[in-house]
């Protein structure tokens, strides 16, 4: 069985645990050894004594960075519990978090007490959120947290424990606590299943009104990975500091370029890890001014396009606009998404409104001439390869694919999914070029098709994939693609 972790021990006698794919070395054995290249980084887990300024387990980490392995504690967070001072920023939150616990509770602790931490995890099940926000803040592998009863309650003082700390009555619950956080738990009887060769991160928000991927899709990916041998784990925005655990990140959230998606983004790439969607893929689709420059500069059929300035739209011609374009047409704002910032104007008053309203947010607008279609194309597209062709139908009796109501709900029209060699040659050409102006990540090709020819309406770097929607004709081939994908790139990486 292939060693995944590496645990770091002052004495041998200090580990009393039998897990299967882990390596226990003591701590002069690791900063003795001769650092070797390896395809993949070791994950280093420091269970050293101490971790003060120039000792062993500080030393452990510092060569453990210096190698590109990964390790539990890093030089940073050894730093940054140190000394109370230096960790105060944090207290305040994990006090109101403490505070808010305690009025949940219908028995209170009466006196002052301790919360361990092991991987995240804390002895005491009604503090499980404390011990969650207190391992995202500060990544050790053992922490004891002191808690104070006063006039309210207090954080007194958050330590790192070395594993000699950890008693007879805490063994299981380490035991526990590590053999979940390795994700490799007790042999059972039917375990026959190979362990995973890479781990995969996928960025979702439980609470996104109209998410890429439901939540049936998520468990297909889940499930390819199985297959496949990947360990997927479903991470959310508090989990940023443990991108550096995983092999790639796949991001299923709606992305931007002004919210945490796009810092996950570029914190995996810098961490040299393949991931979809790629910064520059989110800076290029996010934005259809860029989309309109790209595609029109390699003469690919877009719908008659007028950029708009806010500090000129005045001095305009209105009259040109409304010959170039002719009515209706469509105003929309360069970054909006899922038929969202989208204004359909019959007239001159409607133009001045909904300029007035997308001018508010962004100094540049698009005008487009409105193309009427019973559906739109949308063609999935990943490393330069067509994987499904979907038609969206337009929204009982309205001009979108989707239909956003006032009261922030949405209806959604019908839609066909098919073979991509059952779809025109054409629609699938074009969708090809234009994604290739983009990249080789993961796209979703809009296109209009009328008697006027085909046309390119977008490229979106986080395609719509929903369980019985995008997979209706593929089915689980479709997860197992797209895994593959992520195998075949963390491999390049690391052979490269």
């Amino acid at each position: 069985m292939p060693v995944r972790h590496t645990v770091i021990v002052d004495r041998l006698k200090d580990w009393k645990w039998t897990i299967d794919a882990l390596e226990v070395i003591t701590a002069n054995d690791y900063l003795t050894r001769e650092a070797v290249a390896q395809k993949r980084p070791m994950r280093i887990i420091n269970l050293c004594r101490h971790y003060t300024y120039l000792s062993g387990g500080y030393y452990c980490s510092l060569l453990a960075e210096a190698r590109n392995d990964i390790p539990m504690p890093t030089i940073a967070d050894i730093i940054d519990l140190s000394r109370q001072s230096l960790y105060a920023f944090a207290l305040p939150d994990l006090e109101h978090l403490l505070e808010k616990t305690m009025k949940r509770l219908a028995e209170p602790p009466q006196e002052s007490f301790e919360v361990y931490v092991f991987f995240g995890q804390g002895d005491d099940p009604r503090f499980k959120r404390l011990a969650a926000e207190v391992f995202d803040v500060f990544r050790y592998p053992l922490l004891k947290v002191v808690i104070e009863k006063g006039k309210r309650w207090r954080i007194r003082a958050i330590r790192p424990m070395g594993l000699h700390q950890v008693t007879l009555s805490l063994s299981d619950f380490f035991e526990a606590c590590l053999r979940s956080y390795v994700r490799m738990p007790r042999r059972t009887r039917n375990e026959s299943r190979k362990p995973a060769l890479y781990d995969l991160a996928i960025l979702y928000n439980p609470n996104e009104k109209m998410p890429p991927s439901d939540m049936d899709a998520l468990e297909q990916f889940i499930k390819a990975g199985q297959r496949l041998r990947v360990d997927i784990d479903l991470i959310q925005k508090k989990d940023y500091n443990r991108i550096a655990e995983y092999d790639a990140l796949f991001i299923r959230e709606t992305t931007s370029i002004d919210n945490h998606t796009f810092r996950f983004a570029r914190k995996a790439e810098a961490e040299g890890m393949p991931v979809i969607d790629d910064p520059k893929s989110i800076i290029r689709c996010t934005n259809k001014v860029y989309l309109w420059e790209r595609l029109t500069a390699k003469n690919l059929p877009t719908p008659k396009t007028v950029p708009l300035n806010r500090y000129r739209f005045k001095e305009q011609s209105l009259l040109q606009l409304e010959t170039e374009l002719s009515y209706p047409m469509v105003l929309k704002i360069p970054d909006g998404s899922f038929s969202r910032g989208m204004f359909k104007a019959e007239n001159r008053d409607q133009v001045m409104d909904a300029a007035k309203n997308l001018f508010a947010h962004s100094r540049i607008i698009l005008a487009q001439e409105f193309m009427y279609t019973a559906y739109d194309w949308r063609i999935g597209i990943l490393n330069g390869k067509a994987l499904y062709a979907c038609q969206y139908r337009q929204a009982r009796g309205h001009w979108q694919i989707v239909n956003h109501k006032a009261n922030g709900s949405a209806r959604y029209g019908g839609f066909e999914t098919m073979r991509v060699e059952d779809a025109p040659s054409e629609v699938v050409r074009i969708a090809l070029e234009s994604a290739a102006l983009i990249g080789n990540g993961f796209y979703g090709v809009d296109l209009k098709q009328n008697d006027n020819g085909i046309f390119v309406i977008e490229v979106n770097d986080n395609p719509s994939l929903d369980q019985s929607v995008e997979d209706k004709v593929l089915k689980g081939e479709l997860y197992d693609t797209i895994i593959n994908e992520f195998i075949r790139r963390i491999e390049a990486m690391r052979n490269g």
